[in-house]
């Protein structure tokens, strides 16, 4: 009997090490990515980019998918797919890439990670998950964080086209909240691989429309540089990472899922600060702080109720 107990233990606990190490894989390449979002925009138009980078996305998923012999999801779930990849992937990073234009990548992923506070608003209402106290302080220290790494640019007069950047991404990380809600409430009987893939594919075609209808004509630069753009972005950065983003909603909370992606920014302020030059100030520097101790607060919580 006691050695029953102490192997579930050590399977909970390899369990919560894995975890771990998926979330801080998954929040590493995406704050990577901001930087190579932005470098793109050298190379093609903002929409294009998201095509081809979803679209390589896409194709990779559907290899997997054919490999581990993965039939189709149910019928009745194709619907909710287009909704999500509508919702997570074209208009995302058609209002998120648009956004890059005139905001920095470091800037830009803060943005866009506010996200859990949207995810975690739209969760108590429509999925009934209650925030306890604890894990609520977390959350309101990571949004601080988040608020003082952006600095005063909401509410101090600036350029109007930054200003309409900052707004898109906002609007962006609003739709990501209510897609993570939607698949929560709306999928059922879809592997986690199947739901990343269709919505992919729903959301590449979005990209693909908008890119014809906009940018039809422009000038695209295909260099060694630019297809490391591409795929890095579409091979891991979205096939990769959007899996395992699935694998963890699947296995966490959604208060502890989204807080933990405020990672994201952290990284996308560091490798933008040294490979774009963009500028790494003290409210960067204070804002990561209150991030890194929103998301222990959570875990700290998370530890105390678990069962000995």
């Amino acid at each position: 009997m006691l050695r029953k107990i102490e192997e579930s233990s050590s399977s909970i606990h390899n369990k919560k090490f894995l975890l771990a190490i998926l979330i801080l894989l998954v929040t590493l390449i995406w704050g990577y990515a901001w930087v190579l979002m932005k470098a793109s925009l050298a190379f093609m138009g903002p929409f294009t980019f998201s095509a081809l980078r979803f679209s390589t996305g896409t194709v990779t998923m559907f290899v997997i998918l054919f490999v581990l012999k993965l039939g189709l999801p149910p019928k009745d779930q194709w619907k909710h797919l287009a909704v999500i990849g509508l919702l997570q992937t074209t208009v995302v990073f058609l209002f998120v890439m648009y956004g890059l234009k005139f905001v920095d990548a470091g800037k830009s992923s803060v943005l866009l990670y506010s996200m859990p506070i949207w995810s975690s608003l739209l969760a108590s209402i429509f999925l009934s998950e209650k925030i306890p106290k604890v894990k609520g302080i977390g959350l309101a220290l990571g949004m601080t964080g988040l608020l003082t790494i952006l600095g005063w640019d909401v509410i101090v007069q600036q350029d109007l086209t930054v200003l309409a950047g900052e707004l898109l991404i906002i609007l962006a990380a609003v739709s990501w909240g209510i897609s993570n809600v939607y698949y929560r409430k709306k999928l059922k009987n879809v592997t986690n691989l199947q739901v990343s893939a269709y919505q992919m594919l729903f959301g590449s075609l979005g990209l693909i429309i908008a890119a014809l209808i906009t940018e039809w004509g422009d000038a695209v630069h295909l260099t060694t540089e630019s297809l490391y753009y591409v795929l890095f972005t579409g091979v891991l950065a979205s096939a990769l990472c959007f899996t395992l983003w699935f694998v963890i909603l699947n296995s966490i909370d959604m208060v502890t899922a989204t807080l933990s992606t405020l990672l994201v920014p952290v990284f996308g302020m560091i490798f933008g600060a040294v490979l774009l030059n963009e500028k790494l100030g003290i409210n960067v520097i204070l804002g990561s702080a209150m991030i890194l101790t929103g998301i222990a607060v959570s875990q700290l919580y998370k530890r105390k109720t678990s069962p000995s």
